[in-house]
């Protein structure tokens, strides 16, 4: 059969297993990790690190390499490269996927609190606790850093760079985690408040668990917009289906 070539740009769980699954293949696979992670999981076949300038350079990469599929397997809150990667597939002629996993639903006993941006999120804590466990990634912190009177738990699985919040304790950490872990953390450091994004999957869910158990308040910061109109998928399983539809 006539290998074609995927790229897939990636740094999630679903981007790892798509890409083991087309291992044996007759798709050469070439994932995109925009470097974020200092030691990211090994991953099959090619993998390049840094970005490919903008929508013309990802444009121009597909083109160069001779890629007949393009899947965007980006993390759900990295709309600039959904959005890049849209324009780009466009002006290439590749077909595009949007392999997007589910957010997460409300469950009874849950105490939601939604947010439209991290901004949003920091604004709404001082009315809701003051030990925050924090677990939105280890960007954008500096917009906690205006209530003295709150307390932080910042998990990254890098360290966070400057400013943080004052109190603050970083915890070094990836998951996927689990529901007795989760548990025993929010008991050990007091957490009264859980701030997380709306990232979806199974991995780092149990901390939701966890919060409704205890009858802790979680700020969700809600997904931002991303390219309409697309091929989606839900799951690796909807990405296959889909690259095996494309005409060879």
């Amino acid at each position: 059969m006539t290998e074609r070539h995927v790229l897939i740009l990636g740094g999630t769980t679903e981007a790892r297993r798509l890409a083991e699954a087309l291992t044996g293949t007759p798709w050469r696979v070439t994932t995109s990790l925009a470097g974020r992670v200092a030691a990211p999981r090994a991953l099959p076949g090619a993998v390049r690190v840094g970005g490919f300038g903008g929508t013309d350079g990802l444009a121009a990469w597909l083109r160069a390499h001779a890629v007949t599929a393009l899947v965007d397997a980006t993390h759900p809150f990295a709309a600039t490269m959904s959005f890049h990667a849209a324009e780009a597939a466009a002006a290439a002629g590749v077909p595009l996927l949007a392999l997007r996993r589910p957010g997460w639903t409300r469950t009874p006993g849950d105490d939601w609190h939604d947010a439209a941006s991290l901004g949003e999120a920091a604004s709404l804590l001082p009315a809701l606790g003051t030990r925050v466990f924090l677990t939105t990634g280890r960007t954008g912190l500096s917009v906690f850093t205006g209530d003295p009177g709150l307390w932080f738990l910042v998990r990254a699985v890098d360290p966070p760079g400057p400013p943080l919040p004052a109190r603050t304790e970083v915890l070094l950490d990836r998951g996927p985690f689990t529901l007795e872990g989760e548990r025993a953390l929010l008991a050990r450091h007091r957490v009264d408040v859980l701030v997380t994004k709306d990232s979806g999957g199974a991995a780092t869910a149990p901390k939701l668990t966890a919060a409704r158990e205890a009858g802790i308040p979680v700020v969700v910061v809600r997904r931002p917009p991303v390219p309409q109109g697309l091929p989606r998928a839900a799951d690796v399983a909807g990405a296959l289906a889909w690259m095996a539809s494309l005409a060879p």
